[in-house]
């Protein structure tokens, strides 16, 4: 039941035929409870009502019983097409409307097994169209689920990110808790560049491989990241280790000594003699691939091609986009001579859980590293200390990157804090124009508003690192074609 109820998603067709007193209705209440998420909420048969809605945790929900509908024109009284649209639907008697049954849909069919018991049934799912591929996930994520232990356990949806990438909690009746990880093989086959799809140049993970082969190699090194319990990384899925939900925020805002330790890590981790090839999936070794020049300015002309027209409501000449395609490669080119290690590139607060029954560096929690490349080591400094969803203070980052720099001289005394700062100022306006543009993208596109509202304090941070005297000709450039960003009027 959790694997099937956890495959339904808004816009569903679910078909559920047998005879009289098979048990329909009580597997369709079933399937209510569960996607409202109230097992003792009240689902009466709708034999007489014929059409029963539900409001569910997304989406609404439609039971039908169609048993005493004479043909689809008895539908339209029903107000049928207004009803199941955007809704999840579950019909009885899904044969009286023959025709009308969409080409994607799950058909259940119960019977009866006397020789078995008055109590048996026989359930066989069929599933047609787009539904097929989503049962088959559906069965190999049960299969999954088995081989690591947590067969029959409870299932519930965990807040996602911003890639399509989802989680779920897993919980047994022990008590014993883990985590669902769901990150299928990347589809946005799109070309854009060199014959290659985006996520390719950007240096993106394109299947969940990387971030098996990254999470072993970080917990060989002692760091908490979530222990695997079971994987089939050819359909995306793991179970892993669930590192519970105590953020390094409070009220909105960073807990200082948390985020110290965050860099305490870093500064070790920047001081280690990382491997470029690393043991993968299977026994292939993986390549960390760099964050060259192409990744760094694809992402930046996020800013160009998504923020401009949509959150500024510009249209670029060629000649800025000329312009500011050549100030990148400048600056970018002088961030790629400077130092490299493994930049794990989204180490901001929702990726971030404290481990507080644990010591040292390995209070720190890390979930999110699937994307790591051979980087700048000032690149996940940005990512943490000029976090898009939480506002640092300018006096809190300024004291960390100082402590980052006071560890990283103890180790290294020659460490030069100058040529890092640089650095920093210019991978925070790569970050900067990259998230403006994916945040619009996301907007546009993916239909994910919600990002917008962090727009302001991204276009803060951007203006906060053009100040950098190495970026004069870059803030030129914003403020001639895009002032929004630095809070100036056109």
């Amino acid at each position: 039941m959790n694997t099937l109820v956890a495959t339904l998603r808004v816009g569903d067709f679910v078909a559920l035929s047998g005879g009289l007193g098979v048990g329909k209705t009580t597997l369709a209440r079933a399937m209510i409870r569960a996607l409202v998420g109230d097992p003792e909420l009240e689902v009466p048969s709708p034999t007489f009502t014929l059409l029963q809605t539900y409001e569910g945790q997304s989406y609404p929900i439609a039971h039908a019983d169609l048993y005493r509908i004479d043909g689809e024109d008895d539908l339209a009284e029903l107000g049928w097409d207004e009803v199941i649209e955007g809704a999840l639907v579950l019909v009885e008697w899904p044969d009286r409307i023959a025709d009308r049954l969409p080409p994607d849909r799950l058909d259940i069919e119960m019977s009866l097994v006397p020789s078995l018991g008055a109590e048996t049934r026989s359930v066989m799912i069929t599933a047609y169209g787009t539904m097929t591929s989503r049962l088959k996930l559906a069965q190999a994520i049960e299969a999954l689920l088995e081989r690591a232990g947590f067969g029959g356990a409870s299932r519930s949806f965990m807040t996602g990110d911003a890639s399509t990438r989802a989680y779920e909690r897993l919980s047994r009746a022990d008590g014993r808790k883990a985590v669902l990880m769901i990150s299928p093989p990347r589809s946005d086959a799109v070309v854009v560049r060199f014959g290659k799809p985006y996520h390719h140049v950007a240096r993106l993970a394109g299947d969940i491989r990387p971030f098996l082969a990254i999470d072993r190699a970080l917990l060989a090194r002692g760091l908490s990241v979530p222990e695997i319990l079971a994987v089939d990384a050819g359909r995306g899925l793991a179970v892993i280790e669930d590192l519970g939900n105590e953020p390094l925020v409070r009220g909105g805002a960073p807990i200082p000594e948390r985020y110290g330790e965050v860099v305490a890590l870093l500064a070790w981790l920047h001081d280690q003699n990382l491997p470029e090839e690393i043991p993968g999936e299977g026994g292939v070794p993986y390549q960390i691939p760099p964050y060259d020049l192409d990744a760094l300015l694809i992402e930046a002309e996020l800013v160009l091609d998504w923020y401009a027209p949509e959150i500024a409501k510009i249209t670029l000449p060629a000649s800025a986009r000329a312009n500011f395609i050549s100030l990148c490669s400048k600056l970018f080119g002088e961030v790629l001579s400077g130092p490299k290690t493994w930049s794990l590139r989204d180490v901001h607060s929702p990726n971030l859980l404290w481990q507080s029954g644990r010591e040292g560096l390995a209070r720190v929690g890390l979930i999110d590293f699937q994307d790591c490349v051979i980087g700048h080591p000032a690149y996940d400094l940005v990512s943490l200390l000029q976090d898009a969803r939480v506002a640092v203070p300018d006096n809190l980052e300024l004291q960390l990157l100082g402590a980052y720099a006071q560890h990283r001289r103890a180790v290294n005394a020659f460490f030069d804090m100058a040529s890092f700062a640089e650095a920093y100022a210019i991978l925070g306006v790569q970050r900067g124009t990259k998230i403006l543009g994916a945040f619009a993208r996301l907007n546009k596109r993916d239909r994910k508003p919600q990002y917008l509202a962090h727009l302001p304090r991204i276009e803060a941070y951007l203006a906060k690192g053009l100040a950098h005297p190495a970026l004069s000709e870059m803030r030129f450039w914003y403020q001639t074609y895009l002032p929004r960003t630095l809070g100036l009027r056109r």
